[in-house]
């Protein structure tokens, strides 16, 4: 009769950036089972919104993920538009989109050098970290800053691309090509790679379907949905650009899928460089008016969504979040069965998770909606939950 013996991963682990914990339930080298658990990085962000004026909040929701740092305040701009039907300068759009772009590019790479990493190609890492330097600097170069650029406010951007600035954005991108070729040639060719990634943590086009995936996680397992193209914002309904679609939902093909889409991303930075018109960056908001609204974006890790209610005041009186790593992370649940232990933890891995992106909790009452929870409540639970842990165990 097998026995089943249970390997915790995190939540502190040297493959997990932030602290989640897995409960692998193996029975010899075989995972036949997980359980995952949040609520390690829970910051109470959705609250916090709620008693900053609305520029504020575009500061606020960048903290989200330092990575997508970009994708959350330009969901939440979308939303706090399409609530007061805002109209926002052609030149904001496409300097928005090519912020949102060269955050997808200096995103890939990083998950590509840490791919690298975790299965022993080091080299791997050292040259995508040595080609994401140089889309930092240009953020660096537009904003002041190599993470959090403070690009996105409501009505427009509070930054312009000037012309000088253009000529060196698009030598940055052009060098770009010839890497993306060698991580294209390198590691979709390798031998090693493949027979280390291919029929590892598959999740299949129906339990895709089923865990409601996103982003390359979904287009990896051949569900073809981007929200850049099926409800198009910024200017991606006048580039021409290609989703990349994989079906064989293994971490091999979400790592083919991320590399082809460098491609696709410097493409549109290019035909933005060209076709970005003269004119302002900004509508110059005054007012929000009541009412409610949604804006989506399409991350480098899948969907993010925001919603925005608002009561005329200068702060919203409701804000939700739903980052694409909220419904990535569950794919796990099927992904990683079957695997050995070391696959489980490389497939943990290949939705690129950002734990902290996943931890938004309002505790309330149904159906009067009234929060009988507050971010202080919330951590005296969990302090009551470790002091209840320790005594059962006898310490």
């Amino acid at each position: 009769m097998s026995h089943k013996v249970v390997i915790p991963i995190g939540p502190y682990h040297p493959l997990q950036e932030e602290p989640e914990f897995f409960r692998l339930y193996v029975e010899g080298e075989k995972v036949v089972d997980i359980d995952i658990v949040i609520g390690y990085m829970h910051r109470g962000i959705e609250e916090l919104s709620e008693h900053k004026h609305y520029d504020q909040v575009a500061f606020l929701v960048e903290r989200i993920c330092g990575i997508c740092s970009t994708s959350h305040p330009f969901a939440y701009v979308n939303a706090v538009e399409d609530l007061g039907r805002i109209q926002v300068p052609e030149r904001a759009l496409y300097i928005r989109t090519i912020i949102a772009e060269l955050e997808r590019i200096h995103s890939h790479l990083l998950w590509l050098g840490l791919a690298g990493h975790f299965i022993g190609y080091n080299t791997v890492w050292m040259w995508a970290w040595r080609y994401r330097e140089p889309v930092l600097d240009i953020f660096e170069m537009i904003s002041g800053n190599r993470n959090h650029y403070g690009m996105m406010k409501v009505g427009g951007v509070r930054r312009d691309i000037s012309d000088e600035d253009i000529p060196v954005i698009r030598k940055t991108i052009d060098e770009l090509v010839s890497a993306a070729e060698m991580f294209k040639g390198a590691v979709m060719d390798d031998p090693v790679i493949q027979w280390r990634l291919k029929g590892v943590g598959i999740l299949t086009k129906q339990q895709a379907l089923e865990w409601s995936a996103v982003g390359p996680t979904a287009r990896a397992s051949g569900i073809n949905i981007d929200v850049r193209r099926d409800d198009p914002y910024g200017v991606y309904d006048r580039v021409k650009w290609n989703v990349i679609i994989q079906k064989d939902g293994d971490i091999f093909a979400k790592t083919v899928v991320r590399i082809l889409e460098l491609f696709e991303s410097i493409s549109i930075i290019r035909q933005c460089l060209s076709a970005m018109p003269k004119g302002p960056i900004d509508a110059d908001v005054q007012e929000i008016p009541p009412g409610e609204g949604i804006g989506r974006v399409e991350a480098p890790r899948g969907e993010c969504f925001h919603y925005v209610r608002s009561d005329g005041t200068n702060r919203p009186v409701r804000h939700k979040i739903r980052a694409p790593s909220y419904m990535n992370v569950a794919t796990n649940k099927v992904a990683a069965p079957g695997g050995t232990i070391s696959d489980a933890a490389l497939t943990l891995a290949a939705v690129d998770p950002c734990y902290c992106c996943t931890e938004r909790t309002a505790v309330i009452e149904r159906p009067s909606e009234k929060k009988i929870m507050n971010g202080w409540d919330l951590i005296e639970k969990s302090r009551q939950k470790t002091k209840h842990f320790l005594i059962t165990r006898g310490r």
